[in-house]
């Protein structure tokens, strides 16, 4: 049952993310576009920010099934209100693919994938048990994208999207965000716990939240302008140093982990939803769904396969569990500079740069918001050396 339960919870959350925020983000039209950005980002980063806490007050009542019943009102609310406000509206396309092959690539890949992790609490990295579904799994969702991106009817964007400088760019930005900060807390909680309650834990994470609400402001003042596209780098940057403050001391003391996790919260909210609007409005609003698709896949697998993998890590080398948690939470610290390091290489090499969207053309559905060039652009129409293109002197 358990098991059960963990899987529903994990394929309804998904697919809510990804059959919600498309229409959500579009719905209410160019009038309330930062109101909703701002509402987004709260319900769903100020939310995560705020597990910890609601999960520490859980286990320091010892008591589960309340949050449990809890979750079910919320869950029930929620429906009853999507039922009273829904509107019915034609399908945009009638012909377009149906693709189970492709479900089925996603659906193993990740079973696979996080079966494999899931292994690594008592198993070695080495062995069949683990390291065989986490290859396999890995190996399908790569067979997934190559065949979506060579697909004449694909049902994933793959193609345009990864052969544009500025969706690639913010799709690696928010892979390496979200893999960066959930290792990062779970491995500083993992640290902390035998040391404080678990309700002291949580609030110890409760600048998370502020960190989230502060960021959905932010979100908000910049989304209709050209500084939209250099918010995910400050948010790599907040991240980056959350992470090096909670690697100052393992474990962490109080007043570390507070600024921590608050540098981290901000980092998390500023990086991963305005990259994932950078992606978006580089394609036409028809793609968007799609869009979301890709990149919550890709997510998943960077934040549920990579953190487990790091905490096995973490406790298996440095001789002791305090020495690798710190040297993972320097892998950490790495990933986050990389990600932006690499988005900004993105950008140079492409030939991007940041421009006001213009979202209305994208809100009716005529176009991206702005203009991405091809990925490599700039590298690949650089001018040749001179000497093969002056004309030879003649004698």
């Amino acid at each position: 049952m358990f098991i059960v339960g963990h899987v529903l919870q994990g394929l309804c959350t998904s697919l809510l993310l990804i059959a919600a925020v498309p229409p959500l983000a579009i719905g209410f039209g160019l009038a309330r576009i930062r109101s909703t950005a701002v509402i987004m980002n709260v319900c769903i980063f100020g939310a995560v920010a705020l597990g910890p806490t609601i999960g520490g007050i859980q286990a320091s009542a010892h008591a589960w099934r309340p949050l449990f019943w809890v979750i079910a009102a919320i869950s029930l609310t929620a429906l009853a209100l999507a039922v009273l406000t829904f509107e019915d509206a034609p399908p945009a396309d009638r012909d377009a693919p149906r693709a189970p092959f492709v479900l089925g690539l996603a659906a193993a890949g990740c079973v696979a994938a996080f079966y494999g992790a899931s292994q690594l609490l008592t198993h070695r990295f080495v062995d069949v048990q683990t390291l065989l579904p986490l290859a396999g799994g890995l190996a399908l969702i790569i067979i997934l994208i190559v065949n979506q991106y060579r697909s004449k009817r694909p049902l994933l964007t793959i193609r345009s999207m990864l052969t544009s400088t500025v969706p690639v760019a913010g799709i690696v930005v928010a892979l390496t965000a979200a893999a960066a900060s959930v290792t990062a807390t779970d491995l500083t909680a993992t640290a902390l716990a035998p040391h404080y309650t678990p309700l002291h834990l949580g609030l110890l994470f409760l600048p998370e939240l502020g960190g989230a609400l502060l960021t959905a402001g932010m979100l908000g003042l910049v989304l209709k302008r050209r500084e939209l596209h250099y918010l995910p780098l400050v948010g790599m940057a907040f991240l980056a140093a959350g992470i090096g403050v909670f690697r100052i001391s393992v474990p962490s003391t109080q007043a570390l982990t507070l600024v921590g996790s608050g540098l981290t919260g901000i980092g998390l909210g500023a990086a991963v939803a305005p990259a994932l609007f950078v992606a978006g409005f580089s394609l036409a609003a028809a793609s968007l769904q799609r869009v979301f698709a890709i990149v919550e896949l890709l997510r998943a697998v960077a934040a549920f396969m990579v953190a487990p993998v790091f905490a096995h890590f973490a406790v298996t080398v440095g001789g002791s569990p305090s020495a690798g948690i710190g040297i993972v939470l320097w892998i950490g610290l790495g990933i986050a500079i990389a990600g932006a390091v690499a988005a900004v290489l993105l950008y140079v090499l492409g030939g991007a740069r940041a421009q006001t969207p213009n979202l209305e053309r994208f809100m009716d559905g005529e176009g991206p918001a702005w203009y991405s060039p091809p990925l490599l652009a700039a590298l690949r129409n650089r001018p040749r050396h001179r000497m093969f293109t002056e004309e030879p002197v003649r004698t």
